[in-house]
């Protein structure tokens, strides 16, 4: 028999956050929305059909987007959406930018500009 248990999963704070907003509107809990989303997602992502091909192609660069449907373009868009924001959760930018030798500007946390040096100097930025 199956293990049927609730697993333990991790999400980012702003997902949660996310879910909760977009949950209430639709008389869910964020858990419940982030279900939601998942078996959309799943739904979606499962799909063999020839739409779905014609997007796998396009994210794969060898069809151009401008030949989608806008049904296709709004499924591309949610693709690339997850994909950045999945690169971003585990790319930290400063620290890549200061070792090709450029400089960052960034907000701290408590909200002020600075400026983050390749030599990993910083300054607070008025």
């Amino acid at each position: 028999m199956a293990d049927t248990a609730d697993k333990v999963t991790r999400f980012s704070a702003a997902l949660v956050e996310e879910a909760g907003t977009e949950g209430a509107r639709e008389h869910r809990s964020a858990r419940q929305q982030l279900e939601h989303w998942a078996r959309v997602g799943r739904g979606v992502s499962l799909r063999t059909s020839a739409a779905r091909r014609r997007v796998e192609a396009a994210l794969a660069g060898t069809l151009p987007i401008t030949e989608l449907t806008p049904e296709e373009s709004v499924v591309f868009d949610a693709e690339i959406d997850a994909h950045l924001e999945e690169r971003l959760a585990r790319t930290d930018m400063v620290t890549d930018r200061a070792a090709q030798g450029f400089s960052s500007v960034a907000l701290d946390e408590l909200g002020r500009m600075v400026e983050y040096r390749p030599d990993g100097s910083t300054v607070i930025l008025e």
